[in-house]
């Protein structure tokens, strides 16, 4: 998948637990870690927009697209 979700990482940054994320953007700690690993095929701009606000972040910090290599 050509979507990378970097929230580990910002999460790292900002010592943030991912049950201190769960509970600043009223998220279930389950779609949080979907999100964290990777397994989500969509995101709400509105939690977009609550994980951005709790990390002091900007999207981009949190999603990175990368290309897939040609066979």
């Amino acid at each position: 998948m050509p979507i990378i979700v970097n929230l580990d990482v910002m999460m790292a940054k900002r010592k943030m637990s991912l049950n201190e994320l769960s509970e600043k953007v009223e998220l279930t700690l389950s779609n949080l870690s979907i999100l964290k690993t990777g397994k989500a095929k969509a995101i709400r701009f509105s939690t977009l927009e609550s994980i951005c606000k709790a990390l002091n972040c900007q999207p981009g910090d949190i999603l990175e697209y990368v290309a897939e290599e040609k066979k």
